[in-house]
């Protein structure tokens, strides 16, 4: 891997050429560009419709290199590609609608000599909108353009160099009619630490209750954040109470699992998996990730933090992600105010997805409901960083709140329950919602990173 060279000052170029005129020849490219201010003026009052965009790319160099840089608007990330390797894409989902004017390429020092710009409806067929075949780097700034397609992608067919393909940004100018991309607005019913080892018969067991509100919610789909079955997660405790009450949702469940899950006599996880089965496994470890609507959602296994195949694995799944917005969720919060406290073994995690922009985080273990404010993976509050939900009031027995954690905003202990969760295709938000219907708690509104 080379050193970044953002230090070295960008050429401008594309439709407008950096060249050592003189003379008539001087006079003739002023006269040009005097001609063509008019153009140049029309497309700079087109929005730019790029920024925050879902990007993808054929390939990333490295896992904090990901498409997503390229239309972040800062001009120190850079998306970079596979070194040494021809063809490479990058391509951003403007929404349907759209109609592009203007494209801007600020090229890292691995720039394309030779290159497309091309637009797509589907994301299948693809119409060429600029070519470029003589390429020095630098700025390439194409005006006057007349496009339209929900997908633009700049295809590298050329390297200007031995490595690939880094771009710091690509800025796409027009219009967008349609409004955001497929997938609008779904809720989520979280909720970790569930079933007790009782059943309905038993005035006083939780995790019935909070399975018939969950129920009622009726969601898009459930989250639980591990310990979804006490005491040691046997297959027979699994079909004995969990199943009684969760299970009648198993389906649409999104499982992790927890400590508890550990415990079980005939192996770690024995009773979780044949339990879930594909549901808990979907692509073949205990970890797993899918998208919906605009985002993109990570199940983790922290009880497997230390193991680098799990770590190398979520790099890569961030890098690959196209969707805008991010949660992750896990048994074992980095922050809470709850008896377990702060877990450092979700520190490592944190950091990567603090360096992916993620937005959210959910997990249990702590036996309450806690929120906090966007913080970074040292507990400083700040505007970028990760909003934290604790929502470990499944069925378990409740655990007292010890000592109050910075950035902490909400804390409830005692009243079992449900979280709420409404994301939309530019952010989110959600409430805690008890046994008894009442709202307990309404979070602030979120925008996506």
């Amino acid at each position: 891997m080379r050193p970044n060279t953002s230090d070295r000052p960008p050429l401008l170029r594309g439709r407008l050429r950096t060249l050592l005129l003189s003379g008539v020849t001087a006079l003739a490219l002023v006269c040009g560009l005097l001609l063509a201010w008019p153009d140049r003026a029309g497309a700079a009052a087109d929005p730019l419709i790029s920024r925050g965009r879902p990007a993808t790319a054929s390939s990333t160099e490295t896992s904090s290199l990901g498409a997503k840089n390229a239309f972040d608007g800062d001009p120190a990330t850079r998306w970079a590609s596979t070194e040494g390797k021809d063809p490479q894409w990058i391509r951003v989902d403007l929404g349907p609608g759209a109609t592009v004017s203007r494209v801007r390429l600020t090229w890292e020092a691995a720039y394309a000599k030779a290159y497309r710009v091309e637009l797509s409806t589907d994301g299948a067929a693809w119409t060429p909108l600029a070519t470029e075949a003589a390429g020095n780097g630098g700025v390439d700034d194409w005006t006057g353009l007349s496009g339209k397609g929900r997908y633009l992608r700049v295809q590298g067919t050329a390297r200007g160099t031995s490595y690939g393909y880094s771009l710091f940004e690509a800025e796409v100018y027009g219009t967008v009619e349609g409004g955001p991309p497929p997938g609008g607005a779904f809720t989520v019913v979280a909720a970790g630490d569930i079933a007790a080892q009782c059943t309905s018969s038993d005035s006083g067991c939780a995790h019935p209750r909070t399975a018939a509100l969950a129920r009622q919610i009726d969601p898009k789909f459930y989250l639980t954040m591990g310990d979804n079955q006490y005491d040691d997660a046997r297959l027979s405790d699994f079909r004995a109470y969990y199943d009684k009450s969760w299970g009648a949702f198993k389906a649409k469940t999104r499982p992790v699992p927890g400590n508890h899950e550990t415990y079980d006599p005939a192996g770690p996880l024995a009773g979780y998996k044949s339990y879930f089965g594909s549901i808990a496994f979907p692509q073949g470890k205990s970890w797993y990730s899918y998208d919906e609507g605009n985002w993109h959602f990570i199940a983790l296994d922290s009880n497997s933090f230390d193991q680098a195949a799990q770590i190398d694995w979520l790099k890569a799944d961030l890098a690959a992600n196209a969707k805008r917005c991010v949660a992750a969720y896990w048994h074992h919060p980095l922050f809470s105010s709850g008896g377990h406290g702060n877990d450092p073994v979700s520190k490592p995690v944190w950091k990567i997805l603090y360096a992916a922009k993620a937005d959210l985080v959910l997990g249990g273990h702590d036996h309450h409901y806690e929120r906090f404010a966007p913080q970074d993976p040292e507990g400083r509050a700040t505007a970028d960083g990760i909003v934290e939900i604790v929502g470990g009031m499944g069925g378990a027995e409740p655990y007292p709140i010890e000592e109050i954690q910075p950035n902490s905003q909400k804390r409830i202990s005692g009243p079992y329950g449900v979280v709420k969760l409404d994301f939309t295709d530019s952010g989110y938000g959600w409430t805690y919602v008890a046994t008894d219907g009442q709202v307990k708690d309404i979070s602030p509104k979120y925008s996506c990173h």
